[in-house]
């Protein structure tokens, strides 16, 4: 077993970090009682532990403040450092009075000011199903890119685990070759541009088409931005892109190479891609609508 460092006890009516259930059941739940909930131990059936072991998970568990009804929450208890990773020992916890499926969310590790030290995205599919008024222990792992600040440091006290319940803004992030050939005007349009339009759902790349012209040579010029719903950086080697006009007629097809394109967490990037005039088809070209697509 790890040698774990115990998190200090703090007194409290009932559990701070808890949230409506409907962030991971989709709906309101009817609140039956107004009576707390103490949860029990809920171990995941692939988990094979000796009795011992088993024996401390009850024993941090009976040590859980009360949920109020219709709630989950994350509650941290232990953590270590391992290498450069920090390991944190938790409940994931369910007043609910029937099973919960959780989903793949963000979780954050909160230093004893309630400032942010590490964030992450975790596929809770994986806990499979939580019963009602039940707590099941897992183990959460913070890499160093996870980290704000690149601390990784051990928090002594204070600290505790939490789910990322707004959904961070997205945002323009722009190449510095890009931000010294448009002028002030020319950004505050696009940040304007990139808040207003719906993002791209979790976890989900995509790209959408700005500008097309032909130039005088017969190439086709496209800007895109590139568009990253990932919790993490993503970085493009390499894409193939199709281009369809306003009939659906293909016009442009070709690969280009993005020599490790980084795109940010949570942003869109604008990016220029020409397509020589031997790979397009100028034949009644209709471009008064068109997109884009990688294949």
């Amino acid at each position: 077993m790890f040698k774990w460092k115990k998190k200090e006890k703090e007194t409290q009516a009932y559990d701070e970090g808890a949230v409506d259930a409907s962030l991971f059941t989709g709906k309101e739940e009817e609140v039956q009682d107004t009576k707390e909930v103490y949860t029990e131990l809920s171990l995941h059936p692939d988990w094979h532990l000796p009795e011992e072991e088993t024996y401390v998970y009850r024993f941090y568990n009976s040590d859980l403040p009360p949920l109020k009804p219709n709630q989950v929450s994350v509650t941290g208890f232990d953590i270590q450092k391992k290498d450069q990773n920090i390991l944190v020992k938790a409940f994931l916890r369910n007043s609910l009075q029937r099973g919960i499926h959780f989903k793949p969310t963000s979780i954050l590790l909160l230093d004893k000011q309630g400032q942010i030290m590490a964030r992450k995205h975790f596929d809770l599919t994986d806990v499979g199903l939580l019963p009602g008024r039940s707590s099941r222990p897992w183990i959460f792992s913070f890499h160093q890119k996870d980290f704000i600040n690149d601390d990784t440091n051990i928090p002594v006290n204070g600290w505790k685990l939490a789910f990322e319940t707004q959904t961070r803004k997205h945002s323009l992030d722009l190449e510095e070759t890009w931000e010294k050939s448009l002028d002030t005007e020319e950004i505050d349009k696009l940040e304007e541009y990139v808040s207003n339009i719906t993002p791209p759902k979790p976890g989900e790349v995509n790209f959408l088409g700005l500008q097309v012209r032909f130039s005088d040579e017969g190439h086709l010029h496209m800007t895109l931005l590139v568009r990253n719903g990932n919790e993490e950086d993503i970085k493009l080697k390499s894409i193939p892109l199709v281009v369809e006009d306003a009939t659906g007629k293909v016009i442009a097809k070709g690969g280009f190479k993005l020599n490790d394109l980084t795109v940010k967490a949570h942003t869109s990037k604008p990016w220029t891609f020409v397509f020589p005039k031997n790979k397009v088809n100028r034949d009644e070209v209709d471009l008064s609508r068109w997109k884009v697509y990688p294949k």
